[in-house]
């Protein structure tokens, strides 16, 4: 595993690319993107500035893949790999990021990876939780929360009195809450 973030030659070269990787490589790739990403958000600020890192972080592990090995923890491979492009990000974009020094990213960068297998088992049993909820329950959680639009907004749509929408959400809340905190028990994982 990669302890040093020097050790990972960010530098475009042949001989990486003279193969292909492997199926374990792909799989590992594939499952690292949600953990990536949830990596970079809170050190960029927002989800479209997080795409971007996340694709350029994409592009480099790509081309990188030979120097993975094997059987090492892909995830936190990935991540120094990210913190990098953050800081590239940062450099090309200095005034929406200047309020944040390179010492105090170092601190986020270490706190959000010691983090970041907690909020993917919450993620995880959130979304177990969603899908045994009812449909029109699902439905009326996707409108609120995936278009980031208001209760009131969903009212109308829906034709229904904004005060009914508000006390559906709230019971759909508490039903989650609960459904997530049995998940996690059930898990050993904390609460």
């Amino acid at each position: 595993m990669v302890t040093n973030l020097t050790e990972i030659d960010l530098a475009d070269s042949d001989a990486d690319n003279s193969s292909t990787p492997d199926e374990s490589f792909i799989r590992a790739f594939s499952q690292s993107q949600r953990p990536l990403y949830l990596y970079i958000l809170p050190l960029v600020g927002n989800p479209a500035d997080a795409d971007e890192v996340l694709q350029e972080t994409n592009l480099v592990i790509w081309k990188k893949w030979s120097q993975f090995q094997a059987g090492t923890n892909f995830v936190a491979w990935g991540r120094a790999i990210a913190r990098l492009e953050v800081f590239r990000f940062r450099r090309q974009r200095p005034t929406k990021m200047q309020f944040l020094d390179s010492q105090l990213l170092e601190v986020i960068a270490e706190e959000v990876a010691t983090r970041s297998p907690e909020l993917q088992r919450k993620h995880d049993a959130l979304s177990e939780c969603l899908g045994k909820l009812r449909p029109q329950d699902r439905q009326l959680i996707r409108m609120r929360y995936s278009s980031n639009v208001t209760g009131d907004q969903v009212a109308e749509e829906l034709g229904r009195p904004a005060n009914s929408v508000y006390q559906s959400l709230g019971r759909i809340r508490r039903v989650l809450m609960e459904c997530v905190r049995r998940q996690l028990a059930g898990s050993g994982d904390p609460l």
